[in-house]
């Protein structure tokens, strides 16, 4: 699949696919150098941008530099973040076409901003890139914990299922 940085009507520069992508693909990995949350705080503390993305229980960060730093913001996204090992992906919620940008839920709940304004021009936009609350994002959390739990599980039940084949 190939993705290309332009021009975003969202904000500034956005990431867009130049072939379709089916529903439930995973488009690319959130990457970077990982940093604990207080070392990110000090290192942005006067800095307005920063693409920073927690992982595991919130202590350490993704300081992101790649292609996923330019996926924006939108309340009606066609992307989710899956969480797997501590490692962060963009995966499609949808069929995207090409030449579409891509965008997912950011859910914002670790900013000192009180708005955080949203301009995604979405039809159910909320205006902001805030959680609901900070509940919203705790369940989330907590759901793709529990998900990637199931799947080390099916995993590790197919390994071994897999060993006592080979073993008969």
């Amino acid at each position: 699949m190939a993705l290309i940085i332009r021009s975003s009507s969202i904000h500034a520069a956005g990431c867009y696919t130049t072939t379709p992508i089916r529903k439930g693909e995973r488009i690319l990995e959130y990457d970077g150098k990982r940093v604990t949350k207080d070392e990110a705080d000090r290192l942005y503390a006067d800095r307005h941008v920063t693409y920073l993305f927690c992982v595991g229980d919130g202590s350490m960060v993704i300081d992101g530099f790649g292609q996923g730093m330019f996926i924006n913001h939108c309340c009606e996204p066609n992307c989710e973040t899956q969480e797997e090992d501590e490692r962060i992906f963009i995966v499609a919620t949808r069929k995207i076409a090409a030449d579409e940008e891509l965008t997912y839920e950011y859910n914002l709940y670790d900013s000192e901003e009180d708005e955080m304004t949203c301009y995604c021009g979405a039809k159910k936009c909320r205006g902001t890139m805030l959680a609901r609350r900070k509940k919203d994002a705790a369940k989330k959390k907590a759901a793709l914990k529990k998900r990637a739990a199931a799947r080390d599980l099916r995993a590790k039940s197919a390994k071994k299922a897999g060993t006592k084949k080979r073993t008969k």
